[in-house]
Protein backbone atom coordinates (compact mmCIF):
# COMPACT_ATOMS: atom_id res chain seq x y z
CA UNK A 1 0.00 0.00 0.00
CA UNK A 2 0.95 3.54 -0.69
CA UNK A 3 0.17 6.86 1.66
CA UNK A 4 0.58 9.82 0.33
CA UNK A 5 -1.06 13.56 2.29
CA UNK A 6 -1.06 16.73 -0.01
CA UNK A 7 -2.89 20.00 0.84
CA UNK A 8 -2.39 23.64 2.03
CA UNK A 9 -2.34 25.08 5.61
CA UNK A 10 -2.26 28.65 7.02
CA UNK A 11 1.59 28.16 6.93
CA UNK A 12 1.55 28.20 3.20
CA UNK A 13 -1.57 30.01 1.43
CA UNK A 14 -3.07 32.91 2.32
CA UNK A 15 -6.76 32.65 3.57
CA UNK A 16 -8.31 33.66 -0.15
CA UNK A 17 -6.42 30.21 -1.45
CA UNK A 18 -7.77 27.81 1.20
CA UNK A 19 -11.23 28.73 0.97
CA UNK A 20 -11.39 27.72 -2.48
CA UNK A 21 -9.51 24.41 -2.17
CA UNK A 22 -12.02 23.79 0.99
CA UNK A 23 -14.55 21.15 1.20
CA UNK A 24 -18.29 22.58 3.12
CA UNK A 25 -19.25 19.68 5.71
CA UNK A 26 -21.85 18.52 2.95
CA UNK A 27 -19.81 17.56 0.74
CA UNK A 28 -17.45 15.45 2.12
CA UNK A 29 -18.96 12.64 1.50
CA UNK A 30 -19.08 12.86 -1.85
CA UNK A 31 -15.66 14.31 -2.08
CA UNK A 32 -14.80 10.47 -0.21
CA UNK A 33 -16.38 8.95 -2.89
CA UNK A 34 -14.83 10.53 -5.59
CA UNK A 35 -11.81 9.56 -4.49
CA UNK A 36 -12.73 6.04 -4.25
CA UNK A 37 -13.68 6.07 -8.02
CA UNK A 38 -10.06 7.56 -8.86
CA UNK A 39 -8.29 4.56 -7.74
CA UNK A 40 -8.02 5.16 -3.76
CA UNK A 41 -8.06 2.82 -1.20
CA UNK A 42 -8.76 4.68 1.70
CA UNK A 43 -9.50 8.62 1.93
CA UNK A 44 -9.72 11.19 4.69
CA UNK A 45 -10.23 14.79 4.20
CA UNK A 46 -9.79 17.74 6.53
CA UNK A 47 -10.88 20.59 5.94
CA UNK A 48 -10.87 23.74 8.37
CA UNK A 49 -10.28 27.45 8.35
CA UNK A 50 -6.56 26.80 8.72
CA UNK A 51 -5.67 24.16 6.52
CA UNK A 52 -7.26 21.70 3.82
CA UNK A 53 -5.78 18.23 3.29
CA UNK A 54 -6.41 15.20 1.48
CA UNK A 55 -4.89 11.93 2.78
CA UNK A 56 -4.84 8.65 0.62
CA UNK A 57 -3.60 5.08 0.24
CA UNK A 58 -3.61 3.20 -2.57
CA UNK A 59 -2.93 -0.46 -3.78
CA UNK A 60 0.76 -0.65 -5.12
CA UNK A 61 0.10 -0.81 -8.75
CA UNK A 62 -2.00 2.77 -8.47
CA UNK A 63 -0.10 6.16 -8.46
CA UNK A 64 -1.59 8.34 -5.02
CA UNK A 65 -0.60 11.28 -7.25
CA UNK A 66 -2.73 11.15 -9.70
CA UNK A 67 -5.54 9.95 -8.39
CA UNK A 68 -5.19 13.44 -6.35
CA UNK A 69 -5.00 15.18 -9.42
CA UNK A 70 -7.35 13.76 -11.07
CA UNK A 71 -9.79 14.68 -8.06
CA UNK A 72 -8.74 17.93 -8.41
CA UNK A 73 -8.94 18.21 -11.87
CA UNK A 74 -12.49 16.83 -11.40
CA UNK A 75 -13.69 19.06 -8.56
CA UNK A 76 -12.47 21.83 -11.49
CA UNK A 77 -9.47 23.41 -8.93
CA UNK A 78 -7.87 25.65 -10.60
CA UNK A 79 -4.28 23.84 -9.93
CA UNK A 80 -2.21 26.88 -11.50
CA UNK A 81 -3.48 29.62 -8.77
CA UNK A 82 -1.95 27.15 -5.83
CA UNK A 83 2.14 26.72 -7.50
CA UNK A 84 3.95 26.88 -4.51
CA UNK A 85 1.09 26.44 -2.26
CA UNK A 86 0.41 22.81 -1.79
CA UNK A 87 2.76 20.46 -0.18
CA UNK A 88 2.57 16.86 -1.23
CA UNK A 89 4.14 14.12 1.56
CA UNK A 90 4.41 10.53 1.01
CA UNK A 91 4.57 7.45 3.50
CA UNK A 92 7.12 8.23 6.10
CA UNK A 93 6.63 11.91 6.03
CA UNK A 94 3.19 12.06 5.82
CA UNK A 95 2.99 10.21 9.04
CA UNK A 96 5.00 12.63 10.38
CA UNK A 97 3.04 15.79 9.51
CA UNK A 98 -0.35 13.48 10.07
CA UNK A 99 1.26 13.09 14.16
CA UNK A 100 2.27 16.58 14.39
CA UNK A 101 -1.11 18.09 12.92
CA UNK A 102 -3.20 15.73 15.45
CA UNK A 103 -0.60 17.16 18.43
CA UNK A 104 -1.07 20.18 17.96
CA UNK A 105 2.55 21.07 16.50
CA UNK A 106 1.53 22.34 13.03
CA UNK A 107 -1.16 24.55 14.46
CA UNK A 108 -0.93 28.37 14.37
CA UNK A 109 -1.34 28.45 18.04
CA UNK A 110 0.80 25.74 19.25
CA UNK A 111 -0.87 23.31 21.63
CA UNK A 112 -4.70 24.25 20.77
CA UNK A 113 -7.08 21.32 21.73
CA UNK A 114 -9.38 22.45 18.24
CA UNK A 115 -7.20 20.43 15.85
CA UNK A 116 -7.56 17.26 17.60
CA UNK A 117 -11.06 17.28 17.84
CA UNK A 118 -11.18 18.86 13.71
CA UNK A 119 -9.53 15.28 12.88
CA UNK A 120 -11.62 13.17 14.55
CA UNK A 121 -14.52 14.80 13.32
CA UNK A 122 -13.23 14.06 9.59
CA UNK A 123 -12.09 10.36 10.62
CA UNK A 124 -15.44 9.60 12.02
CA UNK A 125 -17.26 11.26 8.54
CA UNK A 126 -14.80 8.84 6.61
CA UNK A 127 -15.67 5.87 8.87
CA UNK A 128 -19.23 6.42 8.10
CA UNK A 129 -18.74 6.64 4.42
CA UNK A 130 -16.69 3.50 4.69
CA UNK A 131 -13.38 5.29 3.34
CA UNK A 132 -11.21 3.83 5.91
CA UNK A 133 -10.31 0.38 6.55
CA UNK A 134 -7.14 -0.55 6.96
CA UNK A 135 -3.50 1.33 6.53
CA UNK A 136 -4.67 4.68 6.70
CA UNK A 137 -7.04 3.85 9.21
CA UNK A 138 -3.91 2.78 11.87
CA UNK A 139 -2.66 5.78 11.05
CA UNK A 140 -4.63 7.97 12.42
CA UNK A 141 -6.09 6.00 15.12
CA UNK A 142 -2.09 5.90 16.44
CA UNK A 143 -1.94 9.92 15.57
CA UNK A 144 -4.91 10.45 18.18
CA UNK A 145 -2.86 8.11 20.53
CA UNK A 146 0.43 10.19 20.41
CA UNK A 147 -1.72 13.48 20.50
CA UNK A 148 -2.71 12.28 24.21
CA UNK A 149 0.79 11.15 24.72
CA UNK A 150 1.62 14.95 23.88
CA UNK A 151 -1.23 16.45 26.23
CA UNK A 152 -0.62 14.22 29.39
CA UNK A 153 3.19 13.94 29.35
CA UNK A 154 4.11 17.64 28.47
CA UNK A 155 2.07 21.07 29.18
CA UNK A 156 2.15 22.12 25.71
CA UNK A 157 -1.70 22.58 26.46
CA UNK A 158 -1.71 24.18 29.96
CA UNK A 159 -0.75 27.50 29.32
CA UNK A 160 -3.16 30.54 28.40
CA UNK A 161 -1.48 32.07 24.61
CA UNK A 162 -4.67 34.49 24.12
CA UNK A 163 -5.65 37.77 25.88
CA UNK A 164 -9.12 36.31 27.31
CA UNK A 165 -7.50 32.91 28.52
CA UNK A 166 -4.54 34.73 30.25
CA UNK A 167 -7.25 36.64 32.20
CA UNK A 168 -9.36 32.97 33.54
CA UNK A 169 -5.32 31.89 34.41
CA UNK A 170 -4.86 35.10 36.11
CA UNK A 171 -8.11 34.97 37.99
CA UNK A 172 -7.56 31.00 39.48
CA UNK A 173 -3.97 32.42 41.13
CA UNK A 174 -6.28 34.55 43.05
CA UNK A 175 -9.16 33.03 44.16
CA UNK A 176 -8.11 29.12 43.63
CA UNK A 177 -11.57 27.76 42.42
CA UNK A 178 -13.44 30.23 39.98
CA UNK A 179 -16.91 28.18 41.28
CA UNK A 180 -19.61 30.66 42.35
CA UNK A 181 -17.16 34.03 41.90
CA UNK A 182 -19.97 36.76 40.72
CA UNK A 183 -18.30 38.71 37.21
CA UNK A 184 -19.39 42.26 36.18
CA UNK A 185 -19.04 42.79 32.81
CA UNK A 186 -18.42 46.53 32.06
CA UNK A 187 -18.86 47.81 28.59
CA UNK A 188 -19.54 45.48 25.41
CA UNK A 189 -15.78 45.20 23.83
CA UNK A 190 -15.32 41.38 22.19
CA UNK A 191 -12.44 40.92 24.24
CA UNK A 192 -14.38 41.70 27.01
CA UNK A 193 -16.83 39.08 25.96
CA UNK A 194 -14.65 36.37 25.30
CA UNK A 195 -12.95 36.59 28.59
CA UNK A 196 -16.77 36.69 30.54
CA UNK A 197 -17.46 33.35 28.61
CA UNK A 198 -14.25 31.22 29.70
CA UNK A 199 -15.08 32.48 33.17
CA UNK A 200 -18.33 31.33 32.65
CA UNK A 201 -16.76 27.55 31.72
CA UNK A 202 -14.75 27.92 34.47
CA UNK A 203 -17.04 28.01 37.23
CA UNK A 204 -17.47 31.57 37.10
CA UNK A 205 -21.24 31.42 36.98
CA UNK A 206 -22.88 34.63 37.99
CA UNK A 207 -22.64 37.17 35.64
CA UNK A 208 -23.85 40.82 35.47
CA UNK A 209 -23.42 43.23 32.41
CA UNK A 210 -23.77 46.71 32.33
CA UNK A 211 -23.38 49.42 29.51
CA UNK A 212 -24.52 52.74 28.71
CA UNK A 213 -27.52 51.31 26.20
CA UNK A 214 -29.34 48.93 28.24
CA UNK A 215 -30.66 47.17 25.35
CA UNK A 216 -27.07 45.87 24.82
CA UNK A 217 -26.52 45.20 28.08
CA UNK A 218 -29.32 42.78 27.86
CA UNK A 219 -28.42 41.36 24.63
CA UNK A 220 -25.01 40.34 26.31
CA UNK A 221 -26.41 39.32 29.99
CA UNK A 222 -28.49 36.65 27.46
CA UNK A 223 -24.94 35.22 26.43
CA UNK A 224 -24.15 34.02 29.65
CA UNK A 225 -27.37 33.35 31.39
CA UNK A 226 -26.83 36.41 33.13
CA UNK A 227 -28.17 39.88 34.45
CA UNK A 228 -28.27 43.07 32.65
CA UNK A 229 -27.60 45.93 35.56
CA UNK A 230 -28.78 50.09 34.53
CA UNK A 231 -25.20 51.74 34.01
CA UNK A 232 -26.35 54.33 36.57
CA UNK A 233 -26.84 51.66 39.33
CA UNK A 234 -23.77 49.38 38.63
CA UNK A 235 -21.47 51.11 41.50
CA UNK A 236 -23.71 50.33 44.27
CA UNK A 237 -23.28 46.52 43.66
CA UNK A 238 -19.42 46.55 43.21
CA UNK A 239 -19.14 45.53 46.80
CA UNK A 240 -20.97 42.05 46.12
CA UNK A 241 -18.60 41.88 42.44
CA UNK A 242 -15.29 39.01 42.59
CA UNK A 243 -14.11 39.83 38.79
CA UNK A 244 -14.83 43.10 37.13
CA UNK A 245 -14.30 42.83 33.33
CA UNK A 246 -14.06 46.30 31.20
CA UNK A 247 -13.73 46.93 27.69
CA UNK A 248 -15.85 50.39 26.85
CA UNK A 249 -14.75 53.35 24.80
CA UNK A 250 -14.80 55.81 27.34
CA UNK A 251 -12.17 58.47 27.07
CA UNK A 252 -11.51 58.70 30.99
CA UNK A 253 -11.55 56.43 33.99
CA UNK A 254 -14.51 55.09 35.31
CA UNK A 255 -13.24 53.53 37.97
CA UNK A 256 -10.91 55.86 40.29
CA UNK A 257 -8.90 55.05 43.08
CA UNK A 258 -11.08 56.60 46.22
CA UNK A 259 -13.84 54.41 44.19
CA UNK A 260 -12.69 50.92 44.86
CA UNK A 261 -10.85 51.98 48.14
CA UNK A 262 -14.69 52.13 49.35
CA UNK A 263 -15.81 48.96 47.69
CA UNK A 264 -13.00 47.06 49.01
CA UNK A 265 -13.34 48.63 52.57
CA UNK A 266 -17.26 47.48 52.03
CA UNK A 267 -15.91 43.57 51.21
CA UNK A 268 -13.64 43.68 54.57
CA UNK A 269 -10.67 43.54 52.15
CA UNK A 270 -11.67 40.59 50.48
CA UNK A 271 -9.79 39.97 47.26
CA UNK A 272 -11.01 41.61 43.64
CA UNK A 273 -9.91 41.42 40.11
CA UNK A 274 -10.51 43.66 37.97
CA UNK A 275 -9.20 43.22 34.16
CA UNK A 276 -9.29 46.42 32.43
CA UNK A 277 -8.94 45.38 28.39
CA UNK A 278 -10.08 48.94 27.38
CA UNK A 279 -7.54 51.14 25.10
CA UNK A 280 -7.61 53.90 26.43
CA UNK A 281 -7.78 51.95 30.25
CA UNK A 282 -10.50 52.74 32.16
CA UNK A 283 -9.61 51.73 35.41
CA UNK A 284 -7.32 54.32 37.03
CA UNK A 285 -3.87 52.23 37.27
CA UNK A 286 -3.08 53.43 40.78
CA UNK A 287 -6.23 51.61 41.96
CA UNK A 288 -3.12 48.31 41.78
CA UNK A 289 -1.78 50.02 45.01
CA UNK A 290 -5.05 49.46 47.05
CA UNK A 291 -4.39 45.97 49.27
CA UNK A 292 -6.65 43.47 48.30
CA UNK A 293 -7.24 44.47 44.43
CA UNK A 294 -5.77 43.19 41.80
CA UNK A 295 -5.67 45.05 38.56
CA UNK A 296 -4.45 43.83 35.01
CA UNK A 297 -4.46 45.91 31.85
CA UNK A 298 -4.24 44.53 28.18
CA UNK A 299 -0.39 45.05 28.27
CA UNK A 300 -0.06 42.97 31.78
CA UNK A 301 -2.20 40.23 29.85
CA UNK A 302 -0.07 40.08 26.82
CA UNK A 303 2.75 40.02 28.96
CA UNK A 304 0.79 36.84 30.59
CA UNK A 305 0.33 35.61 26.92
CA UNK A 306 3.92 35.95 25.44
CA UNK A 307 5.49 34.20 28.12
CA UNK A 308 3.32 31.56 28.08
CA UNK A 309 4.19 31.00 24.18
CA UNK A 310 7.55 30.94 25.11
CA UNK A 311 6.61 27.89 27.67
CA UNK A 312 5.34 26.29 24.91
CA UNK A 313 7.78 26.45 22.81
CA UNK A 314 9.81 24.70 25.04
CA UNK A 315 7.24 22.10 25.68
CA UNK A 316 6.85 21.97 21.94
CA UNK A 317 10.33 20.38 21.96
CA UNK A 318 9.52 17.46 23.97
CA UNK A 319 6.34 16.92 22.18
CA UNK A 320 8.34 16.61 19.13
CA UNK A 321 11.01 13.64 20.54
CA UNK A 322 7.49 12.19 21.42
CA UNK A 323 6.22 12.51 17.91
CA UNK A 324 9.41 11.08 16.50
CA UNK A 325 8.94 7.60 18.70
CA UNK A 326 5.51 7.35 17.92
CA UNK A 327 6.34 7.40 14.18
CA UNK A 328 8.90 5.49 14.37
CA UNK A 329 6.55 2.44 16.16
CA UNK A 330 4.28 3.52 13.18
CA UNK A 331 6.31 2.50 10.52
CA UNK A 332 7.72 -0.24 12.70
CA UNK A 333 3.89 -1.43 12.33
CA UNK A 334 3.57 -0.82 9.32
CA UNK A 335 6.50 -2.45 7.85
CA UNK A 336 5.52 -5.77 9.33
CA UNK A 337 2.13 -5.81 8.21
CA UNK A 338 3.77 -5.36 4.50
CA UNK A 339 5.46 -8.72 4.71
CA UNK A 340 2.25 -10.15 6.58
CA UNK A 341 1.35 -11.29 2.80
CA UNK A 342 4.77 -13.04 2.29
CA UNK A 343 4.26 -14.74 5.70
CA UNK A 344 1.04 -16.08 4.62
CA UNK A 345 2.25 -17.19 1.56
CA UNK A 346 5.36 -18.94 2.59
CA UNK A 347 2.99 -21.38 4.98
CA UNK A 348 0.60 -21.46 2.37
CA UNK A 349 3.09 -22.67 0.13
CA UNK A 350 4.42 -25.33 2.62
CA UNK A 351 1.05 -26.56 3.68
CA UNK A 352 1.00 -27.25 -0.06
CA UNK A 353 3.89 -29.28 -0.29
CA UNK A 354 3.27 -30.96 3.15
CA UNK A 355 -0.43 -32.14 2.27
CA UNK A 356 0.90 -33.07 -1.64
CA UNK A 357 3.49 -35.73 -0.31
CA UNK A 358 1.82 -36.48 2.73
CA UNK A 359 -0.75 -37.57 -0.09
CA UNK A 360 1.98 -39.67 -2.17
CA UNK A 361 3.39 -41.50 0.60
CA UNK A 362 -0.03 -43.01 1.46
CA UNK A 363 -0.85 -43.40 -1.52
CA UNK A 364 2.57 -46.17 -2.37
CA UNK A 365 2.32 -46.82 1.14
CA UNK A 366 2.15 -51.23 1.10
CA UNK A 367 -0.11 -53.15 3.43
CA UNK A 368 -3.80 -52.29 4.88
CA UNK A 369 -4.56 -48.40 5.07
CA UNK A 370 -3.66 -46.38 8.21
CA UNK A 371 -5.75 -46.12 10.72
CA UNK A 372 -7.23 -43.09 11.65
CA UNK A 373 -5.00 -42.55 14.44
CA UNK A 374 -1.71 -42.90 12.29
CA UNK A 375 -3.47 -40.74 9.70
CA UNK A 376 -3.10 -38.13 12.89
CA UNK A 377 -0.38 -38.82 13.87
CA UNK A 378 1.73 -38.38 10.31
CA UNK A 379 -0.71 -34.97 9.75
CA UNK A 380 0.44 -34.19 13.07
CA UNK A 381 4.73 -34.92 12.49
CA UNK A 382 4.91 -33.54 9.26
CA UNK A 383 3.30 -30.03 10.16
CA UNK A 384 5.62 -30.08 13.30
CA UNK A 385 8.49 -30.52 10.50
CA UNK A 386 7.42 -27.76 8.51
CA UNK A 387 6.68 -25.15 11.20
CA UNK A 388 10.29 -25.98 12.36
CA UNK A 389 11.58 -25.14 8.76
CA UNK A 390 9.38 -22.70 8.42
CA UNK A 391 10.50 -20.44 12.08
CA UNK A 392 13.36 -19.39 10.13
CA UNK A 393 12.69 -17.54 7.56
CA UNK A 394 9.10 -16.07 8.91
CA UNK A 395 11.82 -14.85 12.30
CA UNK A 396 13.93 -13.34 9.93
CA UNK A 397 10.91 -11.73 8.05
CA UNK A 398 9.54 -10.06 10.91
CA UNK A 399 12.93 -9.12 12.39
CA UNK A 400 13.87 -7.29 9.18
CA UNK A 401 10.64 -5.52 8.44
CA UNK A 402 11.53 -3.53 11.67
CA UNK A 403 14.97 -2.41 10.29
CA UNK A 404 15.66 0.21 8.38
CA UNK A 405 17.85 -1.68 5.85
CA UNK A 406 15.68 -4.96 6.15
CA UNK A 407 14.10 -4.93 2.85
CA UNK A 408 17.16 -6.32 1.05
CA UNK A 409 17.08 -9.56 3.59
CA UNK A 410 13.66 -9.68 3.22
CA UNK A 411 13.75 -9.60 -1.13
CA UNK A 412 16.39 -12.84 -0.71
CA UNK A 413 13.99 -14.76 1.17
CA UNK A 414 11.49 -13.78 -1.28
CA UNK A 415 13.49 -15.17 -3.97
CA UNK A 416 14.48 -18.24 -2.40
CA UNK A 417 10.80 -19.64 -1.76
CA UNK A 418 9.50 -18.09 -4.84
CA UNK A 419 7.05 -15.69 -2.66
CA UNK A 420 4.77 -13.69 -3.86
CA UNK A 421 5.10 -10.20 -2.31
Amino acid sequence: MKLILTGLSHKTAPVHLREKLAISEPNLPRALHELHQLGASEAVVLSTCNRVEFAVSTPDDVEPGMVLDQFLIQWQIPRAAFDGHLYRLEARDAIQHIFRVASSLDSMVVGEPQILGQMKAAYAVAKSEGSVGGMLETVLTRAFSAAKRVRSETGIGQMAVSVSYAAVELARRIFGSLNGQKVLIIGSGKMGELAAKHLRRSGANKIFVTNRTFSRAEEMARLFDGRAVEYTAYKAMLHEIDIVIVSTGAEHYVLTRDEMQRVISQRKNKPMFLIDISVPRNIDPVVNEIDGVFLYDVDDLGNVVNANLKEREKQATQAETIIAEEVEHMMARLRIDQVAPTIVNLQEQLEEIRAAEVAKAIRRMPGPALTPEQQQFVEAMTRSLINKIAHGPISELRRNATEPEGDHAIEVIRKVFHLQR
